[in-house]
């Protein structure tokens, strides 16, 4: 019975990183509403933000740069520029970590604005400056501000996850 509960524990305090690698296996499209595609975010840079800014522990730089590499496989886009992506993200939220004395909610959300900004650069700098790929910037647009705008929804469902694990 111990051995099972053991499983149980390290499962749901593994849960971030299992999160992480499925949805950089699982490349999904939503439909869109109109002109709106109000479901396209990045659920891995909120994942990414969230971890490196309150457990960095739970969700380690290897895990991250690995994750990048299996989603640029899969979108079919230049290996690494989702990695060094999320690498870039990772060190800005390291450093909104270290500099931060009390952690606000409202001060991580606006903060998460140039940690995105950032993240997009370097991702649209190895796309344009090292493929022929070509995409719609108001598609990445979009997609950077619904992932902003999603981040408090995620934030309180992560809080609770993390409350949760830390009482068993």
């Amino acid at each position: 019975m111990y051995y099972f509960k053991s499983i149980k524990e390290k499962l749901l305090i593994s849960l971030p990183v299992i999160l992480l690698y499925f949805f950089s296996f699982y490349h999904f499209q939503m439909p869109e509403i109109g002109k709106i595609n109000f479901f396209s975010f990045n659920f891995q840079m909120i994942l990414v933000y969230f971890y490196v800014l309150k457990f960095p522990d739970d969700l380690g730089f290897g895990n991250i740069f690995l994750a990048g590499i299996i989603n640029d496989t899969v979108v079919g886009i230049p290996l690494g520029t989702t990695s060094l992506s999320y690498l870039t993200l990772s060190l800005f939220t390291s450093y909104i970590r270290n500099a931060t004395l009390r952690s606000v909610m409202t001060a991580e959300w606006f903060t998460f604005i140039p940690a995105l900004f950032f993240s997009n650069l370097i991702y649209l700098l190895i796309i344009n400056n090292f493929s022929n790929l070509s995409f719609y910037y108001i598609e990445l647009l979009q997609n950077t501000f619904f992932t902003f705008l999603y981040y408090p929804i995620f934030h309180y469902i992560f809080s609770r996850y993390q409350n949760l694990i830390s009482k068993d």
